[in-house]
């Protein structure tokens, strides 16, 4: 028997998904803006020289780097609460475990950039009086940064995509959205079609303005 589409049922909820492409993208934006703070911080205590900054760093980075995201969501809304004597909202612990996973992952991508520098052009800025901070700042960073573009973008699409998994804890982002579209309407095909299509969209523009900046510096470079 030949399936027979139809996607009015759905256009119908769109206004649904849409809510639930916003709830998506505004935790995207957020858990990146958190994830790179935390991940410069756990980058530069990778490269510090202090064994007490350095391990504790290491550390946080393997433990995100071998545990499934969806274990992280849990422990943030449900474990930590138990601990700290506090609730948490979805967002707020969607937030938390997106960014502090995001975080590990970005440390690496900003130490790759950094040590990818030759070792002479720190030695260099060093010899003209400039101290860490200045070498940093004035002269790797600038240059790393050219480097960390293509990694950083396709952390922050992964990252993108992990939001889905928000859906377990009933913050209504697009998956968890869908759902719902798809328990009043019962037609899974075009539900779940319809928001692929968005969340490739969103993701596909992304991608092509990221290829722009990625120009852009490569020019200045």
């Amino acid at each position: 028997m030949q399936y027979q589409w139809d996607f009015a049922a759905v256009w119908h909820h769109i206004d649904m998904l849409i809510v639930g492409l916003i709830g998506t993208v505004e935790l995207a934006l957020v858990s990146i803006v958190l994830g790179v703070i935390v991940g410069f911080v756990v980058a530069l205590m990778r490269l510090s020289h202090r064994r007490a900054l350095r391990t504790p760093a290491t550390a946080f980075v393997e433990f995100y780097r071998n545990t499934p995201p969806i274990v992280h969501f849990f422990w943030f809304f449900y474990a930590l609460p138990i601990v700290i004597g506090l609730s948490f909202e979805p967002f707020t612990a969607a937030v938390l475990a997106l960014s502090t996973q995001s975080g590990a992952f970005y440390a690496e991508v900003f130490r790759g950039g950094i040590v990818s520098i030759e070792r002479g052009q720190w030695e260099g800025a060093k010899a003209l009086g400039m101290n860490y901070r200045a070498v940093l700042r004035r002269v790797i960073l600038p240059q790393a940064l050219r480097r960390m573009v293509a990694p950083f973008v396709d952390r922050s699409f992964e990252l993108t995509k992990t939001t889905a998994l928000a859906s377990s804890l009933a913050y209504a982002e697009l998956l968890y959205q869908a759902m719902q579209v798809n328990s009043i309407t019962y037609r899974p095909m075009e539900v779940y079609t319809t928001i692929a299509i968005m969340y490739f969209i969103v993701l596909f523009a992304a991608s092509n303005l990221m290829r722009l900046v990625e120009y852009r510096l490569s020019r200045v470079g």
